[in-house]
C-alpha cells in the first residue's frame, strides 16, 4: 500500500454547507476508488501568501489515504483541476518519515497539541502549588522565614581627613617651627 496525501484550499466565498460537501465530495471520491482513508483534517481559515482569484484566505483541507491504484491519483487530480470551488491542490506520496511525522502529530507528540499539553500540565502545577499551604518550619513560633536585616547608617562626614593624620600634624609642626 503506497500512503498519500491530498491538500486542497477551497473558496471562502461559499456557504459552510456548500464547503463541507466540497470535501465530502472528495473524501468518497477516494473511497469509491478503493483507497482507505487514514486522516481528514479541516485546517480552516487561513491567510494565503499570494492573492489567488482574487481571494487572500481559503479553507483548508488535508486528506491521507492508502491506496494500491495509481489510477485514482490522476481521477483525483483531473476532478480537483475541473472543479471551481478548489483554488489549488496538492497530492504527494508519502515516505515512511512523513508517514511517522503524521502519525506523531495526531497523536499530540508534535505542534499545537503538545504545545496545548504542556500548558495544561503547567496550568496543573500551578493550581496545585496554590492548594498546597504553606507550613512554617519548627519553632519559628510566628516569627517571619526571612532573615533579619540590619540597619545601615551613614558614616559621618569628615572635611579635612589630612588635618588630622599624625603625618598632616608633624608636617603642620615643622612649618611652624621653621617661621
Amino acid at each position: 500500500m503506497r500512503h498519500y496525501e491530498v491538500t486542497f484550499i477551497v473558496d471562502p466565498v461559499l456557504s459552510a454547507d456548500e464547503i463541507k460537501s466540497t470535501a465530502s465530495i472528495y473524501q468518497d471520491l477516494i473511497t469509491e476508488e478503493g483507497a482507505k482513508i487514514v486522516h481528514t483534517d479541516e485546517m480552516g481559515l487561513k491567510q494565503l501568501a499570494y492573492t489567488i482569484n482574487k481571494r487572500s484566505s481559503g479553507i483548508y483541507y488535508c486528506v491521507e489515504y492508502t491506496t494500491d491504484s495509481s489510477e485514482l491519483n490522476a481521477k483525483l487530480e483531473l476532478a480537483l483541476r475541473r472543479d471551481e470551488r478548489i483554488m489549488r491542490f496538492l497530492v504527494i506520496h508519502l515516505d515512511k518519515y512523513a508517514i511517522q511525522y503524521n502519525e506523531d502529530k495526531r497523536a499530540g507528540k508534535i505542534g499545537k497539541a503538545k504545545r496545548t499539553i504542556e500548558k495544561a500540565k503547567a496550568a496543573e502545577a500551578k493550581a496545585k502549588a496554590a492548594k498546597t499551604k504553606y507550613v512554617e518550619p519548627a519553632g519559628s513560633k510566628g516569627k517571619s522565614a526571612a532573615p533579619a536585616v540590619k540597619k545601615v547608617t551613614p558614616a559621618p562626614k569628615v572635611e579635612s581627613v589630612v588635618a588630622e593624620t599624625p603625618v598632616a600634624k608633624a608636617a603642620d609642626t615643622a612649618t611652624a617651627e621653621e617661621e
